[in-house]
C-alpha cells in the first residue's frame, strides 16, 4: 500500500508542511523522509529551537526548509490575504496574531500554494487543527461539511471507518425560516461517499455498511431512521457505489448472517467501508478493532477539505507522522 504511494510521490514531487517543526516526533519523521528523498518537508518554527533539538535527537535535517512566522518575509500580504478570506470576520491584527501560530501559518502556506498538502496536530488538538482548515482552505465543491476516516490495516486486509473523530452527530440544518437546507442523512450519506472515495486511495474497493443496531427495519428509534434514510441518499448521490443499510456489525461482516437478514444486498456479509451514526459508535468502534482486532489505525484522515491537511493524535510516534505524511501528500 505505501510502496504505490511512494511510486506516487516519486513520479508526482509534492511537499508537505509540518506545523510542529520542534516536536521531536517530527524531526525524526523529517529525518527520515529527507533520506527517503520522495517527499519535500517545510517546518514551522523558530529555527534555531528546531536545531537544536534536531541536534539532540540526533536527527539529520540539513537542508530542510524551517519557516518561521516570527521571521517570514512575506507575513504583510499573508496578512493581506487571510484578512481577504475570512471576509470581515477578523482584523488584520486578528490575522497577524493567528498567522503567529504554527498551525494557522501552515494552513496558510497551503492556501497560497506555497506547500501542497499539511501534518499538524503531534501538540495540537484535532480542533486546533481543524479549525484554520475550515476559515482559509474550506471545504472542496459540492462538500458541506469536513469528516474523518480510518484506515484498519491487519495483514493485508485493509477496512475503512469513518467518521470517528469529528462530527458529534447530525442534525438538520435549517434557514431563518425553519426549512431544512441540508437534513442530516444527506450530511451522513455525504460521510459515506467520502469515506469510500479514501478506501479507493489505498486499494480498497469500497463495500460500504451503513451502520446501526437494526438490519433492514429489524429495530427502530435511535439512529435506525437516521442511517436507512442516509443510505437512500448515498444511492441517490453516488448510485455506482455498493452500498446499503441500515445493518448490524455483524450483518455487515458475516454472511452467513448478513444474507440471512438482509437476502439479496451485495454489501451485507462483504462490508470492507463502515460509516458510523454517531462519533460515539466510530470512535469506540475503530479502537476496538485496533486494541482487541489487532488492526494498526492509520488516521484520522480529514475527508472533505480543499486541500489534503490532516491531523495527529497526540500520543503518535515517530512511525505514525511518517506513514500519515505520505498518506496526505499522496492524496493531493
Amino acid at each position: 500500500m505505501f510502496n504505490a504511494m511512494i511510486e506516487t510521490l516519486k513520479a508526482n514531487p509534492r511537499s508537505i508542511v509540518f506545523t510542529e517543526g520542534h516536536d521531536a516526533r517530527i524531526l525524526e519523521a523529517t529525518a527520515r523522509l529527507k533520506a527517503d528523498g520522495f517527499l519535500k518537508v517545510i517546518l514551522v518554527g523558530n529555527v534555531d529551537e528546531v536545531k537544536a533539538n534536531a541536534a539532540k535527537g540526533g536527527f539529520d535535517i540539513e537542508g530542510v526548509e524551517i519557516l518561521d512566522p516570527a521571521t517570514y518575509p512575506e507575513m504583510d500580504a499573508m496578512v493581506e490575504k487571510m484578512v481577504e478570506l475570512r471576509k470581515g470576520k477578523m482584523s488584520a491584527e486578528d490575522c497577524r496574531k493567528a498567522l503567529s501560530k504554527g498551525n494557522y501559518f501552515g494552513t496558510m502556506l497551503v492556501k497560497m500554494g506555497y506547500a501542497d498538502s499539511l501534518l499538524g496536530g503531534a501538540t495540537y488538538s484535532t480542533a486546533d487543527t481543524v479549525r484554520p482548515a475550515l476559515q482559509i482552505v474550506k471545504t472542496k465543491p459540492g462538500s458541506h461539511l469536513v469528516s474523518s476516516c480510518f484506515i484498519m490495516v491487519r495483514g493485508e486486509e485493509k477496512l475503512a471507518m469513518g467518521d470517528c473523530a469529528i462530527n458529534l452527530g447530525y442534525e438538520d440544518k435549517l434557514d431563518k425560516e425553519g426549512n431544512v437546507v441540508l437534513s442530516a442523512a444527506k450530511q451522513l450519506a455525504e460521510v459515506a461517499i467520502e469515506t469510500a472515495n479514501t478506501a479507493k486511495v489505498f486499494g480498497i474497493d469500497p463495500k460500504v455498511a451503513m451502520l446501526s443496531f437494526s438490519t433492514n427495519g429489524s429495530g427502530k428509534g435511535g439512529t435506525v431512521k437516521l442511517s436507512h434514510d442516509a443510505t437512500i441518499e448515498a444511492k441517490a448521490m453516488a448510485p455506482e457505489l455498493a452500498i446499503d443499510g441500515e445493518m448490524q456489525f455483524d450483518a455487515a461482516v458475516a454472511p452467513e448472517v448478513g444474507q440471512l437478514k438482509f437476502p439479496g444486498s451485495p454489501v451485507a456479509g462483504y462490508a470492507n467501508t463502515f460509516v458510523f451514526p454517531t462519533i460515539e459508535a466510530g470512535n469506540i468502534g475503530y479502537k476496538i478493532a485496533q486494541r482487541l482486532g489487532g488492526y494498526e489505525a492509520l488516521g484520522p484522515i480529514l475527508q472533505g477539505l480543499a486541500a489534503p491537511i490532516n491531523d495527529l493524535s497526540r500520543g503518535c510516534n515517530a512511525e505514525e507522522v511518517y506513514k500519515m505524511a505520505i498518506i496526505t501528500a499522496a492524496m493531493v
